[in-house]
């Protein structure tokens, strides 16, 4: 389906919604007009740094496809310029570096504790940085501005898009993915019981309110940015697991640590039993289950050199 035509976008623009299955060997683990669909928290702000590399990793293939999905919108841009907003890890950000055949990628993140284990990667023009990007100024033109997975967690997405498509050297790509599944029940719970005693109040009023916009939505911010060859979709994914529970451990990696590092321990493990509890007892006990999760992909080019890039 392409909106370009109805809504005044090139005729490039390719706006689509694609259903794709992951059946694991094993599971390992991980993500109305202009209501948004995901989630604000300050992630990158100076809070306690709760994110755990092995919890996050614990469905690893998983987490991974839509990071290639979005990888293969970008095109080669050999001796390049590369930044990854929330690189995690780093282990993604190697394929980034690769694949675009950069002579240098940035990697910034402001957990401690996954760029600790992101420093292995590090060498032949690839490095990693401690900073919030909640805050993060281009000082520097990028050839490829690239987040999978990380913008989700900031609030202001037109404006947010707007600073990073500023990063970009002419015919430079800005390449995003976040997830879009705040109204499955495995966010939507934590988000409600967010709102009960004793979370609400040791929560100080934080309650996951939605942050990521409609597909439609950001195909408009990128044509108003003057971005070209636009590419824009929500993919549904479908993974299938060995049982309910294995949602609780997936979303405990991941959605839950904006919770986590707001509460004390004892009283985010009260949150963690509660949300259990009720999540299970709304999705039922079907074994395999299939989490049904959506992500936003999207993908710009600025205008200058090298705009022969494909519209795919």
């Amino acid at each position: 389906m392409s909106l370009a035509r109805p809504f005044g976008l090139e005729p490039r623009l390719s706006l689509t919604m694609v259903v794709a299955q992951h059946i694991p060997a094993a599971v390992t683990s991980t993500p109305a007009s202009e209501l948004p669909l995901g989630a604000v928290s300050e992630r990158f702000s100076p809070m306690r740094d709760v994110w755990e590399p092995s919890q996050y990793e614990r469905f690893r293939d998983e987490r991974s496809q839509p990071f290639f999905d979005l990888l293969s919108l970008v095109a080669p841009r050999a001796d390049g310029r590369v930044i990854d907003l929330g690189c995690g890890t780093g282990e993604l950000t190697r394929h980034l570096h690769r694949h675009v055949q950069a002579s240098e990628t940035v990697g910034i993140d402001e957990s401690a504790s996954m760029l600790a284990k992101a420093r292995a990667y590090e060498g032949q023009g690839l490095r990693f940085e401690h900073k919030d990007i909640a805050t993060w100024e281009p000082r520097e033109k990028f050839d490829v501005v690239f987040s999978n997975a990380a913008l989700h967690w900031l609030p202001d997405h037109e404006s947010l898009l707007g600073r990073l498509a500023s990063a970009l050297a002419p015919g430079g790509q800005l390449a995003v993915q976040v997830p879009a599944n705040f109204d499955h029940p495995s966010h939507a719970t934590a988000r409600q019981l967010a709102q009960e005693a004793p979370f609400r109040q040791a929560l100080g009023g934080f309650g996951g309110a939605p942050s990521v916009l409609l597909p439609e939505r950001y195909a408009m911010i990128l044509h108003r940015l003057h971005l070209s060859r636009l590419h824009v979709r929500l993919q549904v994914y479908v993974h299938v697991l060995d049982g309910p529970a294995e949602v609780v451990r997936w979303v405990r990696g991941t959605l839950l640590t904006d919770y986590e590092r707001r509460l004390e321990p004892e009283v985010f493990e009260r949150f963690l039993e509660r949300y259990k509890a009720v999540l299970l007892d709304r999705i039922g006990d079907e074994r395999p289950y299939a989490y049904t999760f959506k992500r936003v992909l999207l993908r710009g080019v600025a205008r200058g050199a090298g705009e022969g890039l494909s519209s795919a």
